[in-house]
């Protein structure tokens, strides 16, 4: 790993505009349980019934107790020191913009700027039917939205929604800029995200504990926990950069 790490240092010296991609992988190693492992949430929860606009609107009482549950996860958990990591990477102009396919709000409550959240956020909730804002107390405490008595729901994409097309086009254009782009945990399973890395003319470099979709195309692959490798990858940059 240790080799990997120093390729990947000097690639990150020598880019000028680097985007980082980033999934579950960050999330879990701050508490954050996961999707599709066999310990996540999905193995115990079907996301056609509790994660979908279907849910949303047959089966609203188990869609709410479920989002109620990741809603607590959220407010519960801090983010890792891998978060800040990023933070201090972005802060050395050496990141110039995250795309992130969680929904917990950690990039940003780490000091991260430009974050691309492009399956929402829990962190904020609204009307499904007339888009008011409302508060994560009014939603855990099931009432309805004050203006129009629609259905309150946290602001993230559910199955069958499409992505918020302006982040989505903001995404798309940074990565197509980019000279270097680095995928942090995730098995890119999920369409559309799984396609950005291949929209980049630069190098391509994947963090992730086991292998993911499509690894052979990658530049670079670097097995080993988001936290773990972002440790000895800061190690490596800012105690050269005091060199």
């Amino acid at each position: 790993m240790e080799e990997k790490i120093l390729e990947l240092a000097s690639w990150i010296r020598n880019s000028k505009r680097t985007v980082l991609l980033t999934g579950a992988g960050m999330s879990t190693e701050s508490g954050i349980p996961d999707f599709r492992s066999q310990t996540g949430l999905w193995a115990k929860y079907d996301p056609a019934y509790v994660s979908s606009t279907d849910a949303l609107r047959d089966h609203y009482d188990l869609f709410r107790d479920f989002y109620t549950l990741r809603i607590d996860d959220v407010t519960n958990f801090i983010p890792h020191e891998g978060y800040h990591i990023l933070t201090k990477m972005q802060s050395a102009g050496m990141i110039t913009s995250i795309a992130t396919q969680n929904v917990d709000g950690f990039h940003a409550l780490s000091g991260s700027q430009d974050v691309l959240e492009l399956h929402g956020s829990l962190r904020t909730v609204s009307c499904h039917d007339c888009g008011n804002n409302a508060t994560h107390q009014d939603f855990t405490d099931k009432k309805t939205c004050q203006h129009c008595s629609g259905k309150l729901r946290p602001d993230i994409v559910l199955f069958g929604e499409m992505l918020p097309q302006d982040v989505w086009q903001k995404a798309m254009s940074h990565i197509e800029k980019s000279d270097l782009v680095i995928v942090i945990g995730t098995s890119l399973q999920v369409y559309p995200v799984n396609q950005l890395p291949s929209l980049t003319r630069g190098k391509t470099v994947l963090i992730n504990r086991e292998d993911a979709n499509h690894t052979h195309l990658f530049d670079l692959t670097i097995h080993g926990s988001a936290r773990e490798v972002l440790l000895k990858l800061s190690s490596v940059l800012f105690e050269e950069s005091k060199a």
